[in-house]
């Protein structure tokens, strides 16, 4: 089926009582067996739960995956990837990841004896010089969070591949509908739900969409173990907002498009950071892994012009905040926002700078917000 009829009818007709064309919330905590050893499928919430299965099944279609769990949060999902791995395994990941990601992986699980390194993931010769004889796995973010630079999905997974290391990629930013890792071999994929999946800003939720059988297995047992499954009421909000996933993609790119574009001529701005563009240096690329280029961009705003401050405060449609990947628009400042944990040598290292501002763009009216950023940057 196409990703279209997929977000709204799979996952969906789980009632046979009395036909109902939503999935029903299963709020139970538990559930009762007919006799020792037997039961309807669902025993205990935590481990299994009929609404959090739907939601589960539908993602699984959209990325194309064997299976997939629906975690707490997206950085649940994130932490339940890396205990595929043990004390002594190496990571290989990108230098400009989402600041969460990175402060989970430089200040959390070093501490139980896993080690990263933070390369330029673009230079295919620094991923391969990173392996080192107890790399276990590569985490993959494309486009990168905030200055949306593109990772060659076929080059390094293929990398991977050849070292028998796994393959992870998180695809959030640009949701099944723009990218699909699988049809480029990666072994797993994750998504912070709350962003585009789920498309509203009104629940946090992850997924962690599996390539293969054994990975399943695995990580469901992980999710279950570590008690980070989603609850049956947030499971069916994002199992709600899907459904609407392409044509929320659709009006996300056309408004970010017209955006960049605004921004690019703008006489206050430096530079703006957007796949749509023709001055994104990676055109080849994109053309041939994504179908889109999303709805997330930012830009360096020269603050010798205009103050940070000054801008933030004279928006009136987009939200300080951060985020991204709702209905309305956000900005904010990664450098003392979104990134702040990565600390200045981090922050400096991934290419982000003070003056660097990022947008989630809404589905408003594009117009609107066009003129909402020329009276902001005047």
């Amino acid at each position: 089926m196409d990703i279209r009829t997929n977000s709204v009818h799979t996952g969906v007709y789980k009632d046979g009582s009395y036909n109902s064309v939503t999935t029903p919330i299963y709020s139970s905590s538990t559930f009762y067996f007919d006799e020792l050893g037997k039961n309807k499928g669902y025993d205990y919430t935590r481990s299994g739960n009929p609404t959090r299965a739907a939601l589960e099944e539908n993602i699984a279609a959209l990325e194309g995956g064997m299976g997939c769990s629906a975690t707490a949060t997206g950085m649940a999902a994130i932490t339940a990837v890396l205990f595929f791995l043990k004390a002594g395994d190496h990571v290989v990941t990108g230098d400009d990841i989402y600041g969460g990601t990175y402060r989970l992986f430089n200040r959390v699980f070093p501490e139980m004896g896993i080690t990263f390194s933070f390369i330029n993931m673009r230079d295919i010769k620094a991923v391969k010089a990173a392996i080192k004889p107890k790399t276990k796995m590569i985490w993959i973010e494309t486009p990168s969070n905030p200055l949306l630079n593109i990772i060659d999905l076929d080059a390094v997974i293929k990398v991977g591949k050849e070292k028998k290391l796994l393959t992870v990629v998180d695809n959030t930013f640009l949701s099944p509908y723009f990218q699909k890792p699988f049809e480029f071999g990666a072994d797993i994929v994750v998504h912070s739900t709350t962003k585009y999946i789920n498309g509203h800003s009104d629940v946090v939720g992850g997924a962690i969409v599996y390539g293969r059988k054994d990975l399943e297995e695995r990580g469901k047992f992980l999710v279950n173990a570590l008690g980070i499954s989603e609850s049956p009421f947030d499971a069916w909000l994002v199992l709600r907002g899907v459904k609407t996933l392409a044509y929320r993609m659709e009006a996300h790119q056309a408004n970010a498009l017209k955006i960049a574009q605004f921004l690019e001529k703008h006489k206050n701005v430096k530079k703006v950071y957007y796949p749509g563009l023709a001055s994104h240096p990676q055109q080849a690329l994109i053309k041939k892994q994504m179908k889109g280029f999303g709805g997330m961009l930012a830009f360096e705003l020269d603050t010798k012009k205009v103050d940070l401050k000054t801008l933030f405060k004279k928006l009136k449609f987009f939200s300080l905040a951060e985020s991204l990947g709702g209905v309305e628009s956000l900005i904010e400042s990664p450098w003392l926002m979104s990134h702040a944990s990565m600390g200045e040598k981090g922050l400096k290292a991934s290419g982000m700078t003070p003056e660097t501002v990022r947008v989630s763009v809404g589905i408003e009216d594009p117009q609107d917000l066009i003129d909402d950023l020329k009276a902001a940057l005047a």
